[in-house]
């Protein structure tokens, strides 16, 4: 089982569950966190990193709602079988979005850094390969 390691600025303009929803799906389809491994309790977790027991909570049903983990009363939070890496990109073109856009980005240059971003990767993915 795999230990839950996650860091949540306060400070950020991403909010607190987002960060955490991000940093989860990341570890699961990175495999750092594997089908069956449980996430720490929603109060347990909130108390280490300083939140609201509600943020992780969201955090957490937002991750359920995609498939990610499962919850259930006798056993908790874990994850679950399958994580759709198209589901995991939307989350996170989602999340950029909400950042682009709550750092005062029109919809236009925020499609400008995208366009920049793909262009660059693809350069870079062209001149390794």
């Amino acid at each position: 089982m795999s230990e839950l390691r996650v860091l949540v600025d306060t400070a950020s303009a991403v909010p607190a569950y987002e960060q955490l929803r991000e940093q989860v799906t990341t570890l699961v389809t990175t495999g750092a966190l594997r089908e069956g491994d449980r996430l720490p309790a929603a109060r347990a977790l909130a108390a280490d990193l300083g939140l609201a027991v509600g943020t992780v909570q969201r955090a957490y049903r937002e991750l359920e709602l995609v498939g990610t983990v499962v919850s259930r009363r006798r056993t908790g939070t874990v994850v679950a079988a399958g994580v759709s890496v198209e589901e995991d990109v939307r989350w996170a073109a989602e999340g950029f979005v909400e950042r682009a856009l709550s750092s005062g980005l029109t919809p236009d240059q925020a499609l400008d850094v995208v366009r920049a971003a793909l262009d660059s990767v693809g350069r870079s993915r062209r001149t390794v390969g």
